[in-house]
């Protein structure tokens, strides 16, 4: 019998957790909720719905997962997105718009549900936002927004419109602290 391979970390963002009043979820009844779903090493981030852990599932089949337990347990209807630790690592390893001149309160990440249809990227890719960027690579979107996200084009709402796929965002500091914490984990 082969050996059992050890679990995956992942690291699952949720979607419009904590936003104001709307869909109100205390962290600590969301690490109960996905341990109760036999993950382990399950760590939150900030109050927005950020969760690393280790689980033997796949990441399609824990979204799911984790989405239906949030669905049962507080009647919450909230995408969830899942990245394994090493796409997460790659992925801020891979920001075209980090560098040294970059201030790290213009960067964000959209995480995107599933991959988005290319004629709809070609589409998006063909607008401009000036001073506004953004770069598709695969199932996430680097955001440079140089004025700041909370005025920004650029937003969640917006590229789940144009590109037809749920998704949300973070900022670079969290995107590198999930980073982190996944890879204490791993």
């Amino acid at each position: 019998m082969p050996a059992r391979s050890k679990p995956t970390v992942y690291a699952a963002l949720l979607r419009g957790i904590n936003l104001g009043a709307r869909n109100r979820l205390p962290m600590a009844d969301l690490r109960g909720l996905v341990e109760d779903l036999g993950c382990t090493d399950v760590s939150t981030y900030v109050q927005s719905g950020n969760v690393v852990l280790r689980s033997d599932r796949r990441a399609p089949e824990l979204a799911k997962a984790i989405e239906e337990g949030i669905r049962k347990s507080a009647g919450l209807d909230v995408p969830a997105v899942v990245r394994t630790a090493q796409q997460v690592r790659r992925l801020v390893d891979r920001n075209p718009f980090a560098g040294p001149k970059a201030a790290p309160n213009e960067l964000h990440v959209t995480f995107l549900v599933e991959k988005p249809a290319r004629e709809r990227v070609r589409r998006l890719a063909e607008r401009s936002f000036e001073p506004e960027r953004f770069e598709i690579v695969g199932t996430d979107v680097y955001l440079s927004c140089p004025d700041g996200y909370g005025r920004s084009k650029l937003t969640n709402a917006m590229f789940e419109r144009q590109l037809g796929v749920a998704a949300t965002t973070r900022n670079w500091r969290t995107v590198c602290a999930l980073a982190e914490l996944a890879a204490a984990v791993g």
